[in-house]
């Protein structure tokens, strides 16, 4: 199969309504969406990833208004999280319509929806017109991708269309906030931090183990995000071990930095959490077997940071 790359959402879309699949950028990581009511097409998405046919996927929207579509009703904790960071990086888990395909939630009785902020992303949803089920653009367990040329890397030759943009901003995934449970729950951290959830709602509980989240949001299996290399979580750099295929990331340099064969020391935990992916791929390009990684403060940011090393760490 030719993957098409284009710069038009217009003809990205046009592709997705033929029942394509099309790869196109978010403000988080790049998608691969299909037409949510073509069951055949969402089932092309589980194949071209090698994804399990239980993990869920999240249906991306234009506007608030297509939730109905999807969704059987929307609680009034979900209201108040669409009126406080909708659109943006928060994907809501909410009772399923009848209408929509079992194949998008895995059988479930709920489904993920998001409606994300990128003009380019919101151009695409807007000319497809209908849902799009998206899960990361990658094969299933590799770092998502945070560019058109990793999401080509892997996927190029198994999808109809690429809809090009730039590097994506977050560099992590959306955060998944269940709200059919009282209080409602963080299934998976990301972009919004469990602070300012918190802040908005008062009361948010968080998952505390892949047995609590698995069953309802994609990326919590317990190994996902992770390079070819052996990745190492380490707090100090001092214990990052010397070898000429062994790399280190993190805010804090180490001593021996001569001795590794790459070092990338990153600004801040936003700059990490932007950087990760893209530097794991980079390792993997040049043969790196083992990448050490310094973990984070987990607050903020830092959480959704030191969930995705912990899996990407994970055998």
């Amino acid at each position: 199969m030719a993957t098409t790359r284009t710069t038009s959402p217009t003809e990205a879309a046009h592709h997705l309504r033929r029942g394509n699949l099309v790869a196109f950028p978010t403000e988080t990581v790049y998608g691969l969406g299909a037409d949510a009511f073509r069951p055949d097409a969402v089932r092309r998405i589980f194949e071209a990833k090698g994804r399990p046919a239980d993990n869920p996927l999240i249906v991306h929207l234009r506007r608030q208004e297509q939730i109905g579509q999807v969704a059987a009703r929307i609680p009034p904790v979900a209201q108040h999280l669409l009126d406080t960071f909708v659109p943006g990086p928060l994907t809501l888990i909410l009772p399923k319509h009848d209408n929509l395909p079992s194949v998008v939630t895995a059988d479930l009785e709920t489904v993920g929806i998001r409606v994300p902020r990128l003009p380019l992303a919101q151009s695409f949803l807007e000319a497809c017109d209908t849902p799009v089920p998206a899960p990361s653009a990658n094969r299933s367990g590799r770092p998502s991708p945070t560019s058109w040329e990793a999401v080509e890397h892997d996927l190029g030759g198994r999808i109809d269309c690429i809809l090009q943009g730039g590097r994506t901003d977050a560099g992590v995934e959306s955060t998944v906030v269940d709200c059919t449970t009282d209080p409602a729950t963080v299934l998976r951290p990301g972009a919004v931090s469990v602070e300012s959830l918190r802040r908005t709602l008062g009361e948010v509980q968080v998952a505390s183990s892949d047995a609590d989240a698995a069953p309802r949001s994609p990326g919590t299996r317990h190994r996902h995000y992770a390079p070819s290399a052996q990745v190492q979580l380490v707090e100090d750099p001092s214990e990052a071990a010397s070898g000429d295929r062994h790399a280190y990331v993190g805010l804090d340099a180490p001593a021996h930095t001569d001795a590794l064969g790459a070092v990338y020391i990153e600004e801040d935990v936003r700059t990490y959490a932007h950087d990760l992916f893209h530097i794991f791929r980079v390792c993997d390009e040049n043969e790196v077997e083992v990448i050490y990684a310094q973990t984070v403060s987990p607050t903020g940011l830092g959480r959704a940071l030191n969930d995705r090393l912990r899996r990407a760490a994970a055998r």
